[in-house]
């Protein structure tokens, strides 16, 4: 016998089918006929949670920011240094673009760009967020000594976003054929190098066993002299 769901379990189960369903068939051919057929419903079972398609488009980004946001928070540790931080960030960030595809088919598809102009300032705005995040973590590196104090933060978070941005399209193209988050790992420690400091550095202090923070992101305490 099929179990009756509540109102918000048939909301969230039509969002995460339409982010499946967007990386697989694409998101400007995606249709609420498409989705209904996936999880058996009828469009009009669809119109009666989401009564337009930009309804459900603004559903599906926010579902997106609840994911960031929480990966987000899960860095957010005092006793963490400022480059540690910042590579649990991006490798988290990267960890979650992975697992869930249809987000970079999502901001280069012309339903972003050309067709919807709401849902174009949603996803600016959580990049806009992104970038405030980086740029504060910056900045908690410069007065710690981990960074060099003649960085501009928010160009160098800028730099950070740019790496983040050109390894996702270099992943997709490439038929994601190499780990996203490993490689980001990689790179962001050549550009953190250049910020001046390592993301394994941290100061004049030992460093001592590693802890794992919430979604399976890894950095490193320091030692107490």
């Amino acid at each position: 016998m099929r179990v009756r769901k509540s109102a918000e379990e048939r909301k969230s189960e039509i969002v995460e089918t339409a982010l499946r369903l967007a990386d697989k068939v694409g998101p400007d051919r995606l249709s609420t006929e498409t989705i209904a057929k996936a999880i058996h419903l009828t469009q009009a079972a669809i119109f009666r949670h989401f009564p337009t398609k930009q309804d459900l488009w603004e559903a599906v980004a926010a579902r997106i920011g609840e994911k960031f946001q929480q990966r987000w928070r899960a860095i957010d540790d005092p006793e963490v240094p400022a480059p540690e931080k910042l590579q649990a960030l991006i490798t988290s960030q990267l960890k979650l673009i992975q697992s869930t595809p249809a987000i970079p088919a999502i901001l280069l598809s012309r339903e972003l760009h050309a067709e919807n102009e709401r849902l174009r300032k949603l996803f600016y705005g959580m990049m806009e967020r992104f970038h405030g995040r980086i740029t504060g973590l910056i900045e908690e590196g410069e007065r710690s000594g981990h960074f060099r104090g003649n960085l501009d933060p928010r160009d160098a978070a800028f730099l950070v976003i740019g790496l983040v941005q050109g390894l996702v399209l270099r992943w997709s193209l490439s038929g994601r054929k190499f780990d996203l988050a490993d490689e980001g790992s990689r790179l962001l420690s050549v550009l953190l190098g250049s910020f001046g400091a390592s993301p394994q550095q941290s100061g004049n202090s030992d460093v001592r066993t590693a802890n794992s923070l919430p979604g399976g992101t890894t950095v490193q305490e320091k030692g107490r002299t």
